[in-house]
């Protein structure tokens, strides 16, 4: 038996336990590409972190980061992800639950004090509500900023944005401008470039390919 397939039948037995020890706060587990993945249900995100966190056989202690991600064609568009890590076992989880625009998910911080400012950064970007948070506001946007960048959905022009100019000494309000693509010198992506090699007469040159030793 190969050592991939002896590690996910481990990360299934994991699954199944915490499963079936979770009393209904985490529905569902998934394997792929060697990494557990665990579905909990949202209003139950504390009972089941709480879990993994205490649990004699989980010992989850580290929220190493905590995200989200948009999906704007389902009724519930957001997932909220946690990535967990196992000092003592040597073992890392992800947790996935999903909500709404509307409702609030509850805050983790009286589990994991490091996902402060991890819910705060979701919520700036995505615009989901935290309930219980100590300080929910924005941490990356500037003051007075409307919409949630990270949103699919989110207009790329039409903002407003503040920074402070060096020249006028003071902070300026400016519309968002959007990022114009470049003009980059190589051919289609699905054709491949054909770059400059010496002794070729292709119109292409990789940097540093000019200091190559010549091909009489």
């Amino acid at each position: 038996m190969s050592t991939w397939r002896i590690a996910d039948d481990a990360l299934t037995d994991l699954g199944e336990r915490i499963v079936a020890n979770s009393g209904g706060a985490i529905a569902s587990f998934s394997v792929a590409f060697g990494e557990l993945t665990v579905h909990a249900l949202a209003h139950r995100i504390v009972d089941a972190l709480t879990l993994l966190r205490d649990g004699a056989e989980f010992q989850f202690q580290q929220l190493i980061d905590l995200a989200g991600a948009d999906y704007p064609q389902r009724p519930k568009r957001f997932d909220v992800v946690y990535h967990l890590m196992s000092y003592t076992k040597n073992r890392r989880l992800r947790v996935k639950i999903e909500t709404d625009e509307d409702t609030p998910v509850p805050s983790i911080v009286g589990v994991y004090p490091a996902a402060d400012w991890f819910e705060r950064e979701a919520f700036d970007m995505y615009g989901v509500f935290f309930e219980g948070h100590p300080d929910l506001r924005r941490i990356l946007t500037d003051y007075g900023f409307h919409g949630h960048p990270m949103r699919k959905d989110f207009p790329m022009t039409g903002y407003v944005e503040v920074r402070y100019d060096d020249e006028l000494k003071r902070v300026i309000y400016e519309p968002v401008k959007s990022v114009e693509f470049r003009n980059w010198d190589f051919l289609s992506p699905w054709e491949g470039a054909e770059y400059a090699r010496p002794g070729q007469g292709y119109p292409y040159q990789l940097p540093g390919d000019e200091k190559a030793e010549k091909a009489p």
